[in-house]
Parts: C-alpha cells; structure tokens; sequence
C-alpha cells in the first residue's frame, strides 16, 4: 500500500491534518517512536502528541490487517473460478471490513447448511425459477426435481429445499444485511433478564434482572457489567428491533407480485430474517456493542493510570516504609534516598499481641539509626490503624507520614522480577520495599506492575485484553518519557520503557553500568553492545546523566540540538553552562534568529523551556494529607459528615474516594458538583484530595454514597 493510499484513508478515519499524518507515516515506518515523534519532531506532525500519534499508528495498522484480508478474500474466490473484474474492483475498493465481509460471504465456505443440502439434491434451479416469479406453475415444475436418492420424495421436500436456497441468499444479500443493520442502529434495544433460578447466587446482578433500555444509550459500565452477569450464567441478553418492519423492508428486495412463486419467497424471506439474518446481524451489534464498552473502558483506564503513573513523587529521601497487619504484624523496611533496602523487621502494634510500646521504640530507634526522612504506610489492613500509631509518636521535625495505595504490590513481591531483586528476603519484605519506593517515585515502582492490576479501571477483566495491554504498556512508555530517566540509577525494567529500547538493550545497559561504573554522558551510551545509532537517536534524549561535562545531558534537549544551543551561547559571548544558569542571557535570545528548514519554533520553543528548568519534573510536588482521626470504618460514618478524602478510581459514572474506612466511597457523577458534569474528569483526577460530605451508608452491601457538593 503506498505512503498516499495510506494518508488518505487514515486522514478520513481519524479527521487528523493530511500532512502531519503523511509526516507521521513516513516517521513511524522509519522506525521512530511515538514519543520521538511526539517530542522531537512537532514540526513535522503540526504538534500532534502522543495519543494522537498513536492514533494514526493504529489506524496504519488496521488498514495493513483489512489489505492481508483483501489478499486472502481474492486467494480464496479465485479458487473458486469465480472471480469477476467487478468483483475484484468492488474488493479493491473498499476498506471497511464489515462491508468487505459481507462481499466475501456469498463465496464463504461454510458449513454444511441447509441450502448446501438442496443444491447437492439439485435444487438451485428450482428455487431460480421461484425466485424469478413469473407466474410459473410452482407445483407442475417442483415435480420434475422429485429425488428420492437424494431424500427428496415429495413436492413439499422440493419447495422446501428452494426455500433454504433463498432463504440463505437472503440473509448474505448485502441490501438486506445493511437494511436490518439500520433497524438495529436506529432502534436496537438490549434487553436483561434473570436465569431461572439463578436469583440467590446473582445478588450482584441484581438491577438487571429485568432492564431494557436502547441499545446506543447503554453505558460502557452497563453493558460490561451485564456481558459478566451473562458470561457467569446469571443473565440472559438479548438485541431485539422491530421485526414485522425490518421483515417487510428485506421482503421490498424479494417479493415482487402476489402469485404462488411471490408467496413461496415471502415465506423463505421470513425464513431467511428469522432463522439466519437476525441472528448474524444481532451477534454483529453484539460485537460492536461490546468493542465500544470496551474502547470506553479502557479509555478510562488509560486515563486514569496515566494520572496514577504521573503522582507526585515524595523524590530521593530516606524512607521508612510500613506493610500493616494484625495477626501477623507491621513489616517495617528502611530504606536509602535511592531506594536501597538498609534494613527490615517486623513490629506487633495492634492486638492480638500485646508490644505496642517495644513496637514504638522500634519506630523511634529505626528512624534515629537510619536518619529518616520520611514514613510510608500502605492503606491495605490494618493501614488507618498503624497510620494512628504512628502519628501518636513523638517523630523529629521534618518527618512527614504519608499513607500510599498498596494495589498490586502482593502481586510485585511474588513476581519473577521482585524474586531477582531481593532473592534473600520473602514476599512482605519486598511488598513493604515497594510501598516506600511508591512514595519516593510511584511511575519507577508502578512500572513493574501489570498495570491491570493496579485497581484504577472498570470492569478491566472483561474487556479486549489484547487491546487493554496494548494501550496500557502504551500509556506507561509515553509517562515514562514524559517524565525522563536516569540512566545511572533507573532499574532494568523502567529502562525497558525508554523510546527505541526493549529488554535486552536494557539489561546492556544495566551491564554495562554496572561494568563501568556508571554513564558520564549521553554520548556514552553509544558504547553499549547492540546500541545502534538509530535506537540512540531514539532514547538519548530522554534519558538524563548528572555530572556530566556537557550540562545540556541532564536535560530534555536532544543531541541532535546541542550545535545549535552551544551556537546561541557563541552568539552572547558565553558558555551553554552560563546560559542555563542566568535568566538575563536567556531573554536575549531572539528564537526566530535560528528558524531553519530543520528547526522552527515548536523546537526552538521546547529548548528555551528546558534551558529555564533543565531537567524538570513534570509531576507536581506531593502533598501530605491525613483522613479524619474519629473515623476508621464504615460504622463510624453518619449522614452529613464531611470529611476529607482521595479519589482513588474515577469511572463514567462517578469517582471513588477514600475516606479512610476502608471500603471506597462513591461520588457519583449527579454529585461532583452544582452545575451538569458529562464527563467526571472535568471536575477530579486520581490522587486528588477533596472533601466530601456523606450521603448515605449501606453496611449489608458495604456501600457509601459521598458528595462533593458541600
């Protein structure tokens, strides 16, 4: 396909500008990285991001899918010597894969069907001349097919083999197919009901046990949780129309007269709509219902890891990190400013065991020993319990608590990754290891979790898993080069997300650093093993080396860039040291000096951003935050509280927020604010801290309902 068919077509899918898609296209199949792009090559792409640029990726993709389809489709009616130049051009022509199906179907082979027994009995002529309705004596003529070899005996069995044919020709006529897809886009309605006897054991399936609503005002959420209640055996779903009208519609296309022939295929019309062409187009807007639940999905898990992913980092200081329990106790970790684990030992606070006070001790002594700076809890059991007891000690000015997510830390500690990491400690030192790396940087520990595991979606197990991973491991690659890595201190995974890397590039890296010592530049990196210069102009510029002799290496600024820096140093009579650290220097530059054919504004933009702040964190700065200390679980609660709280999840129906109880309360999308809210995200983010107010607690379903407006 060429580089114009493919900008066109993908220029139509996605409304994006023509030429920054053709740009795109051309970058993409030189082997350049979305965040490449994205960062290094606005010019090129009219400032497209990363989501944008992905889009167009996809669409390149599925467009490459549908011409291997085409080529199979050919292959397979050619062998059938029924290819006409026609056929062949209306094949060529097209590229929406559901009318390139519907062309193909006639010539599909299947199974034996029904008309496949006729035509073998050799009926085909028979039903032509039904078909044809030209006031034929039906009957007289149906004699002549009379097959007894064949199990055709009587005249019924011959009318009745006529009707299969047609009745197939029907459901695979393409009119007709799109005629019933109307009905279904314009008047679809799902509809749930109950399993008989499946009441008590689907409790939580319970508001669709008898639901129906159109089908295209049908959430994702609901959709998602309804396909669960069918997949469990629960439900029962069903896409119901109009049929008596979408039967006389498809009956337009057929029936022509009143006669005995115009008869006979009205009954094989509805035949046809009943037994074949409902059923398929009904298990099409299935698939299409769901492909969209799921796009929405996981739209909103995208997002919101995205928000998680980028969380405030607590940055490089010592912390002392806490796993909570009861039974079996705290698990308590210190560890260095870049994460080393010093030291580990588990503490009993709570009951049953009676060593409050040594466990206090312990505290005060491990935070002396190893000059603490700050304290990590997770919020698992036992969290508001071991958050009390630590904010009752007396800790040294400075040392801040905070309380962090533990979701998917059970399932790091037990990983392949964590057992390479720390081989000599079990799963809950690992897990409290990954608690305080989580405030110190939560996007380098949160990338060595399977981001489905991370608890920020809806329903993430039920959709597409190919498309979920897809667009997760996606979403984590542009945070990771949003934010940049040091090289020198990075783990070998967070590395595997850098642009143009992959493992083992990574683990070269890592060897190599460890060989080393250490990068002391950018440069550098073009001595690891199987470091081509390709896979260097795509990572060099996001990853960041402290120390070295050219100051532009700890910064967003790409290699590529550094002549034409060090040339506007040159022109003030400075070095590009100087020029980073004085304000007055910067202003004097006048950018459209150094507009080339290479290099316009939107780079020279992003360079003169990055000489202000070279380096900079894009995260914003973490905040400490501390529930209320009279409430710690759902009894606790009364209507009218207001409390204060962070959102944890946020979905298209509402966000979650925890309020220090342990069962995540729902503010939902009628109760973000006083005004309409379409979509939740206009008013929260993961991670922020709200206060809100208590609506309602419902102890037997373990359920709060909380509202923002105050």
């Amino acid at each position: 396909m060429t580089i114009e068919l493919l900008t066109e077509l993908v220029t139509k899918s996605t409304g994006l500008n023509a030429r920054g898609v053709e740009n795109t296209i051309a970058l993409l199949q030189e082997g350049a990285t979305i965040p490449f792009i994205s960062r290094y090559r606005k010019e090129a792409t009219g400032g497209m991001d990363e989501v944008q640029i992905a889009q167009i990726s996809l669409a390149v993709e599925r467009l490459e899918e549908t011409e291997k389809r085409k080529a199979t489709i050919i292959t397979a009616i050619e062998g059938q010597d029924k290819m006409t130049d026609e056929l062949r051009q209306r094949i060529d022509q097209t590229w929406d894969a559901t009318e390139l199906e519907d062309i193909y179907l006639p010539y599909k082979q299947k199974r034996r069907t029904r008309a496949q027994v006729a035509r073998e009995a050799g009926l085909e002529p028979m039903a032509n001349i039904i078909q044809s309705q030209k006031g034929q004596p039906i009957h007289q003529i149906a004699e002549r097919y009379i097959n007894a070899d064949k199990g055709i005996d009587t005249v019924d069995k011959v009318l009745q083999g006529a009707k299969d044919i047609i009745a197939e020709r029907v459901s695979e006529h393409e009119r007709s197919r799109n005629a019933v897809r109307g009905f279904f886009r314009r008047g679809a309605t799902i509809v749930s009901r109950l399993v008989k006897g499946k009441e008590e054991e689907g409790q939580k399936f319970r508001d669709y046990f008898d639901w129906s609503e159109p089908l295209h005002r049908c959430t994702s959420h609901r959709l998602l949780a309804m396909r669960r209640g069918e997949d469990e055996g629960i439900l029962r779903l069903s896409i119901t129309i109009d049929d008596e009208q979408a039967v006389s519609k498809v009956a337009h296309y057929f029936v022509h007269g009143r006669g005995e022939a115009s008869t006979i295929v009205e009954e094989a019309v509805q035949d046809g709509y009943k037994r074949l062409l409902l059923p398929s187009i009904e298990t099409e807007f299935a698939a299409l219902s769901k492909q969209r639940a799921d796009e929405e999905a996981i739209r909103i898990f995208v997002r919101n890891l995205e928000q998680l992913l980028m969380s405030s980092p607590l940055g490089q200081k010592r912390v002392l990190a806490i796993d909570p329990g009861f039974r079996t106790g705290c698990k308590v970790v210190c560890l260095s400013s870049e994460g080393a684990l010093l030291h580990n030992e588990a503490i009993f606070p709570h009951p049953p065991r009676a060593e409050r006070i040594k466990a206090m001790r312990t505290i005060m002594n491990l935070v002396e020993a190893y000059k603490i700076e700050a304290i990590s809890i997770g919020n698992g059991t036992a969290g508001r319990e071991t958050e009390d007891f630590v904010n009752h000690l007396d800790l040294p000015d400075g040392v801040e608590v905070y309380v962090v997510s533990e979701d998917g830390a059970s399932i790091y500690s037990a990983s392949k990754l964590a057992r390479e990491e720390f081989p000599d400690h079990d799963v809950t030192v690992r897990g409290a290891v990954s608690i305080g790396r989580r405030l110190m940087d939560p996007l380098a520990e949160l990338v060595k979790i399977d981001p489905s595991s991370i608890g920020v979606g809806q329903y993430q197990k039920d959709v597409n898993q190919a498309e979920l991973k897809r667009s997760l491991d996606q979403t984590v690659v542009n945070c990771v080069n949003r934010v940049g890595v040091n090289v020198n201190t990075a783990s070998k995974y967070l590395l595997t997300y850098v642009s143009g890397l992959g493992p083992a590039l990574a683990q070269n890296i890592v060897n190599y650093r460890d060989e080393h010592g250490g990068f002391k530049s950018r440069r550098e990196l073009m001595k690891v093993p199987r470091m081509g210069a390709k896979a260097f102009e795509m990572c060099s510029g996001f990853f960041r080396v402290e120390g070295s002799d050219q100051p532009l290496d700890n910064s967003a600024v790409h290699p590529e860039r550094y002549a034409l820096v060090e040339q506007m140093a040159k022109d003030l009579g400075c070095t590009v040291e100087q020029l980073l650290k004085d304000k007055a220097l910067r202003e004097q530059i006048d950018i459209q000096r150094y507009v080339s054919d290479e290099v316009g504004l939107p780079t020279l933009n992003d360079i003169m951003a990055e000489l202000d702040k070279p380096g900079r964190d894009p995260r914003t700065p973490l905040q400490a935050f501390a529930f209320d200390p009279t409430v710690h679980e759902p009894a606790d609660l009364r209507p009218g509280q207001v409390l204060p709280g962070i959102v944890t999840n946020i979905t298209n129906f509402g966000a979650f927020v925890d309020i220090g109880v342990h069962t995540k309360g729902l503010v939902h999308v009628s109760q973000l604010a006083n005004r309409f809210v379409k979509d939740p995200t206009e008013v929260v983010s993961l991670h922020q801290q709200v206060m809100v107010k208590v609506l309602d607690v419902d102890l037997d379903r373990d359920r709060i309902s909380l509202s923002m407006k105050l």
